[in-house]
């Protein structure tokens, strides 16, 4: 679709954790297909340098979305705004069941579904009334891996919050996009050759044979963000990795 028949073409769009991986790839989807974007990061460096490569309208506003009086103002200085994409996450909540006391699952809950609900919440005063929401949360909520359980409370949490969301704030639509296993830098923590070893094993389970890339997801996201019939729903794009 060209940029002239694009939905998303002059709509005001927000992207929260905008300056990196698949919230760049969504950033950069959209204002390829015509929309105003400004997108929300932590990194000050990063941000800077994803506005730049965005180029033409696009703005970047530095924001913590564990924050909530960061988020508070980051709303407040987007201004009105039409759609509204949040991508943020923070690592934490893998691991085996046996040893989830000893992680920090409240810090992963609070990364993403408290951020996720906050954003939403914190957004109604500027978004429009034909707008929409769009959640990124991930394929751990639906699939039944070792080792993930926590994730799978985490973003099973947020998904679990889509349909209720989509009635109370309608006309509005709020939906969301679950990812499956995508190469991006979310998994750099690791050492090089467990990194490897880790999506080479998730490769091999997918249906499809391969993991995710950004802008896969970023094509699921924009497509929920432009279809108006849509609401209510969690997309799976996961490579068919929820079916094994």
């Amino acid at each position: 679709m060209s940029a002239s028949s694009s939905r998303a073409q002059d709509r005001h769009i927000a992207v929260l954790g905008g300056s990196a991986g698949i919230g760049f790839a969504t950033a950069r989807l959209l204002a390829d297909r015509g929309a105003a974007v400004t997108i929300g990061g932590r990194n000050r460096g990063r941000l800077e340098a994803a506005v730049k490569e965005l180029g033409g309208s696009a703005r970047g506003i530095q924001v913590d979305a564990e924050d909530v009086d960061a988020l508070r103002r980051f709303f407040s200085e987007t201004g009105p705004i039409s759609d509204l994409v949040v991508t943020v996450t923070r690592r934490g909540g893998a691991g085996p069941a046996a040893e989830l006391a000893d992680t920090d699952l409240a810090g992963a809950f609070l990364g993403k579904s408290v951020a996720h609900l906050r954003a939403v919440a914190l957004a109604m005063p500027t978004l429009a009334a034909d707008g929409s929401i769009t959640l990124v949360t991930a394929g751990s909520a639906q699939a039944a891996l070792p080792g993930t359980a926590g994730l799978a409370a985490v973003n099973g949490a947020l998904e679990a919050a889509v349909p209720p969301l989509a009635v109370e704030l309608a006309p509005r639509r709020v939906n969301a996009v679950s990812p499956g296993v995508i190469e991006t830098g979310w998994w750099d923590e690791l050492p090089a050759d467990a990194r490897r070893a880790a999506l080479d094993e998730f490769a091999g389970r997918a249906p499809v044979r391969r993991n995710g890339r950004p802008d896969e997801v970023a094509a699921a996201i924009v497509a929920v963000l432009e279809n108006g019939f849509i609401t209510g729903v969690v997309l799976p794009c996961d490579g068919g990795l929820r079916l094994v």
